[in-house]
């Protein structure tokens, strides 16, 4: 969907073009089709008959049909995470083994917005020989032309050798539309697009019309488009030629398919009878392209390879003209981007969770009951609705309001869903005696311990009410090693006892759960401890409710104006007090944390380990747009200069916590409630910071927000970005490039470093990053533009949302650094920075049993694993599939 919803497209459009496809290839034998997406497919192959299937699979097997690509959608390559994009092509590729029997071989992505080496990794590893590219900037198209490298095969930047070689064709012009595919000169190649014939809906801008081909001027039209044919085809090393001939959602209407295929081919019947002109010209897909390219290149011989270019590195940030870069898009509509993340690690640990209790089911009569069916259904609903928000007009966030609407709605009711298929997997599994199974849906024996009112809402934390007899809280961990992990769940009662799987008391810290920066509710109290988890295991906690608790209570600072000494509360110690230069300090084992008394925002930290000192600046900046027509919109960011310092008049509240397991410092601002944590802890937790920003900008007009971290590293204008959270590609600031070409597109991490120290910023959502000056990153965080920037969404972007951001802040020191490695073309993240980026993008999920009373006994631990697996190991998924 984009500028209208799915199911409207389809309605509308889509059914149309396929129904069509099928009568007119069985026309006439020499016609080609090709077609990429398989969410719409599959929606229509659901509604024909019998007969209309049998014709297509012929009309597939006789070449004159090709999926291309296969995957669910053709998805965005900047904002997608490596999981989803696998999942959206498992999910295509699955459904067409299963009813068409079907493997693509060729890639096709004309859309996105800038193409990623991780798709061209994916799709050599699906087993595909070949890919088409088309938005690359112009400025890259024009060099790759002149050097005739728009064939290269594209090599991962860490592949010593050539086995990640895959060939990849990089359309050479403008668009993909017809105009800007028969060669240079759009005002001559729009005059052979037959849909825009006069009379017609369409018409060509360039004021000259296409004119039907006869008899009398077939001569000199073929002799038009074959000049344009021939002056496209120097900017190749082969006299093959691939002319695409279509656009967005063409071919809808009967009569379109006449006018094309009946004029083309009395222009290449004309051509093919002149053997002096010589040419070969024919309809044909794009594995018929592929196939003539390498006979005529000779590849597959030994010592051809040579005969293209190898080149590795990715295609961002993309710019269709003058210093139109889309780097907007990196962050519009970042609420989403985060719901898209919330409903991946929810799918995964639903995936995995599913598998094993689909194996547990299947050991006796009892347990045969699991809802293994109803469950895989929600499964595949998930899949798919995951797949489609990959597109690249969805996690883009470039599509209409209430098309962002449907595919948020798809996200929320997917991950309600979820937590179905997680609590009903997880009873399964954790019941001591599976004999005592039973699986009734009016009163299910978990829940989930968060709740999301709406598609548009955040998720808030359900109190647990506690009694004298144990209420059981049962913690998932996601991932394939043990893990120390702070938990954190809302109970009813302060006085709090919490048992370990083993029965022995745990360490707990008890905060405030505040409505607002200065009142507490008293209706709930968060409990956190450090939670000791088996790799994919379950852990069986006990909550009680007792007489005297041993738990520690927080206490909190309050930083306001109008302060009043002690704020008098039955149970926390609270001091009021007013800001100052004073600085607020936190610590742990590993650091110590400076803030400062008038903003609450970091200053400086001390890694203790080596006793140094580092600045260590936080501030937020505001992006406005130009006073030029061109302005920002959803794709393009055209910033009026550099960031303005984000003032405040009155300094922020500014709430410190002080805790067993954790202390925090949040600050209040206008626009954002930005909480900095740090875990009192051993072990992974507690050597990163916990950063995060609850953003409002919906009062704001033409503003975008940042957050800005100072350093003092020595980057010498490079930094990292991860490229779908899959690989790190190196970055070089230019300073002859506008402001908004140096940002790129950061899925989960991004960092700076010099000989001493790596700062890595790690994310839990897909937004813009840069390092505009030296020991500097920042990160866009929302948008709000009030028009649109010409893309053709037609509107700006009004609708945000209160929005969280999630970070985690990792400050390493670096041993023994190769001075070469600074100017590689490859660098890694440590193993530390992969188990925190772990952490963050697979939390542990906590549930707890409905029934107060009549719970039948759990195994104190679940385990399928006897061990953990190796630190350098990631399970993707423990994906069930369907049987063929």
């Amino acid at each position: 969907g984009w500028l209208k919803t799915f199911d409207d497209y389809f309605r509308d459009q889509t059914q149309h073009i396929l129904n069509n496809m099928v009568i007119k290839l069985q026309e006439d034998s020499r016609r080609k089709f090709m077609w990429s997406e398989i969410s719409y497919f599959s929606k229509w192959w659901d509604g024909i008959d019998s007969q209309k299937k049998d014709a297509v699979k012929r009309l597939i097997k006789d070449g004159q049909f090709e999926i291309v690509t296969g995957g669910w959608v053709m998805p965005d390559e900047a904002s997608s995470h490596y999981f989803a994009l696998i999942d959206q092509l498992i999910e295509g590729h699955q459904w067409l083994e299963k009813n068409l029997g079907v493997k693509p071989k060729s890639g096709w992505a004309v859309d996105p917005f800038g193409h990623s080496p991780t798709m061209a990794y994916l799709l050599k590893r699906t087993g595909f020989s070949s890919m088409l590219i088309q938005r690359v900037h112009y400025s890259i198209k024009k060099h790759f032309a002149m050097q005739k490298t728009l064939e290269f095969f594209w090599r991962q930047n860490w592949d010593l050798g050539s086995s990640t070689d895959i060939l990849c064709h990089m359309m050479p012009f403008y668009s993909y539309d017809i105009p800007h595919t028969c060669g240079p000169d759009p005002k001559i190649c729009c005059q052979f697009d037959f849909k825009r014939l006069p009379g017609g809906r369409v018409s060509c801008p360039w004021r000259v019309p296409p004119e039907a081909i006869h008899a009398g001027n077939v001569q000199h039209r073929a002799w038009m488009i074959l000049d344009q044919y021939r002056k496209k085809s120097k900017l190749f090393r082969t006299k093959v030629l691939l002319a695409p001939l279509g656009d967005d959602f063409r071919y809808a209407e009967s009569s379109e398919w006449d006018q094309q295929y009946q004029n083309y081919q009395q222009l290449f019947d004309y051509m093919n009878s002149h053997p002096e002109w010589h040419v070969k010209a024919q309809f044909g897909t794009l594995s018929d392209y592929f196939e003539a390219l390498r006979k005529e290149s000779n590849l597959g011989e030994k010592s051809s390879n040579s005969f293209f270019p190898v080149l590795s590195g990715d295609f961002f940030t993309y710019a269709d003209r003058d210093h139109h870069y889309w780097s907007g898009y990196f962050t519009s509509r970042p609420f989403y981007k985060r719901l898209d993340r919330v409903l991946e690690s929810y799918l995964r640990a639903a995936e995995i969770l599913y598998s094993l209790a689909l194996v547990q089911s299947g050991k006796s009569e009892k347990t045969s009951v699991f809802p293994s069916a109803d469950n895989y259904k929600l499964l595949t609903e998930a899949r798919r609705n995951l797949g489609l928000f990959q597109h690249h007009d969805a996690i883009t966030g470039t599509s209409k309001d209430w098309v962002v609407v449907d595919y948020g709605t798809r996200l929320f009711h997917s991950i309600m869903n979820l937590k179905k298929v997680i609590t009903d997997s997880a009873h399964i599994l954790i019941l001591k005696d599976k004999g005592a199974y039973n699986y009734d849906t009016s009163t299910p024996f978990l829940k989930m311990d968060d709740v999301q009112s709406s598609q548009d809402s955040l998720p808030h934390k359900t109190v647990i009410k506690l009694t004298s007899q144990p209420r059981y809280l049962l913690i998932y961990n996601p991932t394939e090693q043990e893990r120390f992990a702070v938990v954190s769940v809302n109970v009813n009662s302060p006085r709090v006892k919490l048992l370990s799987p083993s029965g022995k008391p745990v360490t707990v810290q008890i905060s405030a759960v505040w409505d607002g920066a200065t009142t507490i509710s008293h209706e709930a109290y968060q409990i956190t401890f450090m939670a000791h988890l088996l790799p994919l295991g379950l852990g069986v906690y006990q909550l009680l409710e007792v007489q005297s608790s041993e738990a520690v209570l927080t206490d909190y600072n309050i930083y306001m104006r109008n302060s009043r000494q002690e704020k008098r509360d039955r149970l926390f110690k609270i001091k009021e007090m007013q800001n100052s230069v004073d600085n607020i300090i936190l610590e742990n084992s590993y650091m110590k944390l400076w803030f400062s008394g008038m903003s609450g925002l970091l200053e400086k930290i001390n890694t203790k380990e080596d006793g140094k000192i580092h600045q260590m600046k936080v501030e937020f900046a505001w992006y406005g747009t130009t006073g030029n027509r061109d302005k920002s919109g959803a794709y393009l960011f055209l910033p009026d200069g550099d960031a303005k310092p984000y003032i405040f008049t009155d300094p922020p509240t500014i709430r410190v916590a002080h805790g067993r397991i954790f202390s925090e410092v949040v600050c209040f601002f206008n626009h954002v409630t930005h909480t900095m944590r740090l875990y009192k802890v051993q072990g992974l937790e507690g050597q990163s910071l916990e950063v995060s920003n609850i953003v409002d900008i919906r009062g704001e007009y033409n503003r975008e927000l940042a957050m800005r971290i100072s350093s003092d590293i020595n980057s010498q204008h490079r930094f990292y970005t991860d490229l779908n959270g899959y690989q790190i590609q190196p970055r070089l600031t230019m300073s002859k490039l506008p402001l908004q070409a140096n940002i790129y597109p950061m899925t989960t991490m991004a960092y700076i470093q010099d000989a001493g120290f790596r700062l890595t910023l790690h994310s839990a959502q897909s937004l813009g990053v840069a390092s505009l000056k030296n020991g500097q990153l920042e990160v866009i965080m929302d948008r709000r533009l009030m028009q649109d920037d010409n893309r053709g969404l037609g509107q700006g972007v009004q609708d945000n949302k209160i929005t969280a951001n999630i970070f985690r802040l990792l400050l390493e020191r670096r041993h023994g650094t190769d001075v070469n490695e600074e100017k590689a073309s490859v660098s890694f993240p440590s193993l530390l920075s992969h188990m925190t980026s772990s952490f963050l993008n697979h939390p542990a999920i906590p549930m707890t049993t409905y029934a107060d009373s009549g719970v039948p006994e759990m195994l104190n631990t679940f385990s399928p694993l006897m061990s953990s697996m190796p630190c350098d190991m990631h399970i993707v998924n423990l994906r069930t599939i369907q049987s063929k």
